[in-house]
């Protein structure tokens, strides 16, 4: 299932820093108690992404002179296996590490080989207990991950394609029109009978539909005990069939998401909707249409759900524990994570956040000033969280590329489905 960890985002364009002067009341100091908190120290942050922070990187360390941040990406896959390999070897961590939301139960039974936020002052009730139960170990004693953004979940739709193929282009009528998935292929199927473009698809990629449509089923992959339920969650098998059979009606694009392909059917107008977690925005910043068109968005087909997510931890093996700690902190409260939503499109997981005028009234220039705020804050509030697994990453991965290959010619539905479960299998063992 492809996500916004899927590849290393592209820094976007230095943006004016208008951040609060706001220290953390914290030590600089490493893991021991003896350190000297003056020390000049490196502190090194591994992520999967782009998180935003090289303008929080440069303001943090105006706040504390003595630290300088180094930060290292590597892809989603690479990232977690090497935590894991670093985390068993007792070595090689960087002092804060990055997990997504589809990988952090499988470091549950690991949590003791992190730092535990509430023994530095964090209060759980930052966020909403989905956020934190994952990152929490299995007794609920310790928090090992303090939550970064979420995917509040919206429906992005480009108004200038919808006026031409007869479809209303107002906001509120257009969810009024797509409450739920089958509404929402049933005007694609309007669409693509009256759009005078015939080249232009529906959507984008069965692979992201996919993700949004599962991400509001009560269960995913995961049942409440941990077990894979991919084969016997009816949920699942709907979505998969549901958005097959959408491809099979020629709405796909068949553009397999953040490649470069993507990229350019964005610039080249060549798909008229997109389901949209907060966090894509960024695509849209960085990929405007050539010929002016204009997006909005609208609240998503089925309301709520959540796709996407992160975290920030830090492993005890860090030289320099304490001053991880306290980078982890402010890089996750609140002013910091107001800004990077304002600024880069990454909705705060910090739930007081979700009712602050600044936030639920914020509007973006780029949807045709859309209430985005308002939108994902509700989208947020209306979540009704799935369990998680160890290996759910993976698992939205294979049936992905099982619809990828749908997409392609190289199979149908039923042998795609067949092929998933099988490398599902191998997946979780």
């Amino acid at each position: 299932m492809p996500s916004r960890t899927a590849r290393p985002r592209r820094l976007a364009a230095a943006l004016a820093l208008t951040l609060p002067l706001i220290a953390t009341g914290c030590s600089s100091s490493g893991g021991s108690a003896s350190d000297d908190p003056d020390a000049k120290i490196t502190l090194t942050v591994n992520l999967f992404s782009d998180f935003g922070y090289a303008d929080l990187y440069q303001r943090y360390q105006e706040l504390h002179p003595n630290i300088t941040i180094k930060e290292n990406r590597a892809d989603l896959g690479a990232h977690h296996q090497n935590l894991r390999a670093h985390l068993l070897a007792g070595s090689g961590a960087a002092d804060v590490e990055g997990i997504e939301i589809g990988q952090v139960a499988g470091f549950q039974p690991q949590a003791d080989r992190f730092v535990n936020f509430l023994s530095h002052g964090v209060n759980r009730e930052q966020w909403v207990p989905s956020k934190t139960a994952p990152a929490s170990s299995q007794d609920g004693s310790a928090l090992f991950g303090l939550g970064t953004d979420m995917g509040g979940m919206a429906l992005c739709y480009r108004t200038d394609l919808f006026r031409a193929a007869g479809l209303p282009t107002d906001r509120e009528q257009v969810a009024a029109l797509m409450t739920d998935w089958p509404a929402y292929t049933a005007a694609g199927k309007q669409f693509l009978a009256n759009s005078p473009n015939k080249k232009v698809r529906w959507f984008d990629s069965a692979g992201n539909l996919f993700s949004a449509v599962v991400a509001q089923a009560p269960v995913g992959f995961y049942d409440a005990s941990g077990k894979p339920v991919v084969e016997t969650n009816p949920a699942v098998k709907a979505a998969f069939d549901s958005v097959a059979a959408a491809v099979q009606d020629g709405q796909s694009a068949g553009i397999q998401a953040f490649t470069p392909a993507w990229d350019t059917g964005f610039q080249q107008s060549q798909f008229a909707t997109v389901a949209c977690p907060a966090w894509m925005s960024y695509e849209f910043k960085a990929n405007p249409p050539a010929d002016g068109g204009k997006w909005d968005i609208a609240r998503i087909p089925g309301g709520g759900g959540n796709w996407g997510g992160s975290y920030l931890t830090v492993p005890k093996q860090s030289k320099h524990a304490n001053a991880a700690v306290e980078l982890a902190k402010w890089l996750t409260a609140p002013e910091q994570e107001s800004w990077l939503f304002k600024e880069k499109g990454y909705f705060p997981s910090d739930q007081a956040l979700w009712s602050q005028p600044e936030i639920a009234g914020h509007t973006d220039p780029l949807f045709n000033d859309a209430p985005t705020g308002k939108i994902f804050s509700q989208s947020a509030k209306d979540l009704k969280p799935q369990p998680l697994g160890a290996h759910g990453a993976e698992i939205g991965t294979a049936l992905g590329n099982a619809l990828t290959s749908v997409e392609q010619g190289k199979t149908d539905t039923a042998g795609a489905w067949k092929k998933a479960l099988a490398d599902i299998a191998n997946i979780t063992g």
